[in-house]
């Protein structure tokens, strides 16, 4: 018994011997690297970068009242289109009470003084009428009582500016009438009936009634990198996508670069404007999300690989030719040229021929 285990024993030992020795050595044989093979292909590169910005109108006009006061009707909001010169809203005059006192004095000794030369007037007529004063003089009464009601009116208007903001003579041109200066869609109407309102004047920019635009012109405002800025000009043609507008792309014209950068979150980035080309069927809004995809460099319908396929070492870029495949891949170093790329794929001007076999990743095994 003691000899059986000690024969079961020692074959154990030899296996264990055996087991290790074949493992160590399939261990150390070298593993056999299979690559993806990869067939150049003729295709289009485009090169692009993408500002992010907004889309605004041209020019936004803030509707100012050229009179201080309270507003008391507001007949337009935010949304509504409106016609060069159609009322937004109307200001009711709070007069001055030192200015007020002023004008309502000037209209009564308007008012008196004509009166007197009224009857001085109609004496004098009198007196010609049966020759016992000249033409002259009588022309002359008659000259001081128009000037006399001349004075009246004006003292009249005056009392009406200061205590309404209006004459009866100018209501088409009250300046209690705030109008829209230019046609287009109203964008926002920030005051309220019982708001106070300044006009512009040297100290004070004035109260907005009302900010209007012209939808029609439309612009996409955005900021761009300034490893980029050198390779971009005014004229270049924009492709627009508008986050709110899903599957839709703009046409759009560069037509503005900032000469100066501006810093921000440690880039210095410049702002650029193009202008939109909107169908008619399309609507936008102001203040959409936007981005802006610029094209910097293009090549039609040349050889190109992956990127990955390309080494790069010093100044030189090499790709790896497959010269035979059996019994294992075999690849001869090849030096190539390299011309655009859009970060997939990459441009080869020579080195290598659409026929050849170039080597790709690594297979998983």
């Amino acid at each position: 018994m003691k000899k059986f285990l000690k024969i079961a024993l020692s074959v154990v030992v030899v296996a264990i011997f055996i087991g290790t020795f074949v493992f160590l050595y399939v261990k150390s044989k070298p593993k056999q690297v299979a690559y993806e093979i990869v067939t150049p292909a003729i295709a289009d590169i485009e090169k692009s970068t993408v500002a992010t910005g907004k889309v605004e109108p041209r020019d936004e006009v803030l509707i100012k009242p050229q009179i201080s006061g309270i507003i008391s009707d507001v007949y337009k909001e935010a949304g509504q289109p409106v016609k060069k010169g159609e009322i937004i809203a109307k200001v009711k005059v709070i007069p001055e009470m030192s200015q007020l006192n002023s004008a309502e004095s000037r209209l009564r000794l308007a008012e008196l003084n004509y009166s007197q030369t009224q009857q001085e007037f109609g004496r004098m007529k009198q007196l010609h009428k049966d020759n016992l004063i000249s033409k002259e003089e009588y022309e002359k009464s008659e000259l001081a009582m128009k000037q006399a009601k001349e004075e009246k009116e004006t003292a009249k208007d005056n009392l009406d500016i200061v205590r309404d903001g209006i004459t009866q003579n100018s209501a088409s041109y009250s300046t209690t009438m705030i109008r829209s200066t230019i046609d287009g869609l109203i964008l926002d109407v920030p005051i309220k009936v019982g708001n106070s309102v300044i006009m512009s004047n040297t100290f004070n920019d004035g109260t907005t009634i009302a900010t209007v635009a012209d939808m029609n012109d439309l612009i996409f405002k955005g900021k761009i990198d300034e490893t980029e800025v050198g390779r971009i000009h005014e004229g270049m043609p924009i492709k627009l996508t508008i986050g709110a507008l899903q599957g839709i792309n703009f046409d759009a014209m560069l037509e503005y670069i900032s000469p100066k950068g501006v810093e921000e979150n440690g880039a210095n980035l410049f702002e650029i404007k193009a202008a939109i080309t909107v169908p008619d069927t399309v609507k936008i809004r102001s203040g959409y999300s936007a981005n802006a995809e610029i094209m910097l460099n293009q090549a039609k319908q040349v050889l190109t690989v992956p990127e990955g396929c390309v080494e790069f070492s010093n100044d030189s870029s090499f790709v790896y030719v497959l010269t035979d495949s059996v019994p294992e891949q075999k690849f001869k170093k090849q030096q190539v040229k390299l011309g655009i790329s859009d970060g997939i794929k990459i441009e080869i001007k020579n080195g290598i021929a659409g026929k050849d076999k170039i080597r790709g990743s690594k297979k998983d095994n």
